[in-house]
């Protein structure tokens, strides 16, 4: 079983090429920047919002 599982990752797995890699990365990267800008927005104008909500209460 062991001699198996090692000639599947050796010869019939396909790897990514090191410029796969880095373009991969780059683009998980760049989406993560860009979706914690998105949370960063919302979280920040929902803030300032309910702020002003409850001070009109007060």
């Amino acid at each position: 079983m062991w001699n198996h599982s090692v000639d599947e990752l050796l010869n019939k797995v396909t790897w990514p090429t090191w410029d796969e890699l880095r373009e991969s990365a780059i683009i998980v990267l760049v989406a993560s920047l860009i979706f914690a800008t998105i949370v960063w927005i919302i979280d920040y104008t929902l803030g300032n919002g309910l702020e002003f909500f409850y001070s009109l209460f007060k």
